[in-house]
């Protein structure tokens, strides 16, 4: 499989990150009323602003797709009004590296369950990060911090690993994804086999 990127591919990319950067300005309000709650309840479901990386990674399998898919969700995000302003495109930026690293780690041959949660955990250090650099949970209890960075962790590996997983998986059995990837080395073997 050619690991270049084609106009295609930029265009699925963009397509699934406009879907994303609807649900992500959606998911703001989620957020707002699970963070009443305290406790770090809303950083269970965190984990959404990170899914278009690894999305869009496991429908296109190539270098690079990660960092547009959240990049780009990160601006129609922004330009549908989303309450964090232009940090939205930072915070996409880091995230979408952190999938990267990771994918970029197996050599971006690996789609399995396993890599979409790693890939989930690169976004979420990626996050963390950048909210020390805002300096707002550098400032928290060591106990308060350790419920923040376990409650954004379990919520990214649900929702950007596995769920992300299933929701590709799903879409792979519907043969929606055969028109954006190319075929396989295994596809064409089992079509030489039918054929014989």
């Amino acid at each position: 499989m050619k690991k270049k990127l084609t106009l295609t591919d930029i265009l699925v990319t963009i397509v699934i990150a406009l879907i994303f950067s609807v649900i992500y300005k959606v998911w703001g309000p989620l957020y707002n009323i699970l963070s009443v709650f305290g406790l770090h309840v809303d950083q269970l479901i965190y984990g959404m602003w990170f899914m278009a990386a690894t999305i869009a990674f496991l429908i296109i399998r190539k270098p690079g797709v990660a960092l547009i898919a959240e990049l780009a969700a990160a601006q129609g995000e922004f330009l549908f009004g989303g309450q964090w302003g232009i940090s939205l495109l930072l915070y996409g930026f880091v995230q979408g590296i952190g999938c990267e690293v990771v994918f970029a780690l197996f050599k971006y041959k690996s789609y399995h369950l396993f890599i979409a949660c790693l890939a989930a955990i690169g976004a979420t250090i990626g996050s963390l990060f950048l909210d020390v650099f805002y300096g707002y949970i550098d400032q928290l209890a060591l106990w308060n911090l350790t419920l923040l960075i376990v409650a954004r962790l379990i919520g990214a590996i649900v929702i950007t690993g596995v769920f992300a997983f299933y929701i590709v998986k799903a879409l792979e059995k519907t043969g929606v994804t055969k028109i954006i990837r190319p075929l396989s080395a295994d596809d064409y073997q089992s079509l030489e086999e039918e054929i014989r």
